[in-house]
């Protein structure tokens, strides 16, 4: 999914209806702030506003994650393309927040157990054990080997975290 792609072409079909970013904007009940990102290609406008976005510029979802007008013999193939780039893309940004979202828990525990003067190593057990959880559910889901890969050195890593832990 080509962000700068989509990105001009919003602007291209606002224009065409003679609307200003700020007229777009409050359509949609979004910020002219947001439409200029997602013109400029800086980001891409949430899954929940595609399909009023789509009603407001007169086209299809489908042409609107694909960045252009589609005719009628490309309709079903960038569908299918479609959908398995927005799917992607919604995995990976859930992905990415999940990892800042450990990262802050990660370094609260470690502050805590500095301050508190205990060994972060549980701490550190217990952030493996999840990204273990979520690697292995992964694969699950895709069944994509560097999943089930990363799921086992991180079970790995859970074991010999806690078997040290143990032994000091």
């Amino acid at each position: 999914m080509n962000q700068e792609k989509i990105g001009k072409f919003i602007a291209e079909l606002r224009k065409e209806k003679k609307l200003t970013q700020q007229d777009l904007a409050d359509k949609l009940g979004v910020t002219d702030r947001a439409v200029s990102h997602w013109e400029n290609g800086r980001r891409l406008p949430d899954y929940s506003l595609l399909k009023d976005i789509s009603k407001e510029l007169n086209i299809s979802i489908n042409e609107l994650l694909s960045g252009e007008r589609l005719s009628e013999k490309d309709i079903e193939q960038k569908a299918d393309e479609n959908i398995i780039k927005f799917s992607e893309l919604i995995s990976f940004k859930s992905m990415k927040y999940g990892i800042i979202g450990m990262s802050i828990i990660f370094i609260i525990l470690v502050l805590i157990s500095t301050y508190k003067n205990i060994s972060p190593a549980p701490l550190v057990s217990l952030i493996c054990a999840y990204n273990s959880v979520t690697f292995f559910s992964r694969y699950k889901l895709n069944n994509e080997k560097s999943s089930l890969v990363s799921g086992v050195m991180l079970g790995i890593t859970v074991i010999l975290n806690t078997i040290a832990f143990i032994l000091k």
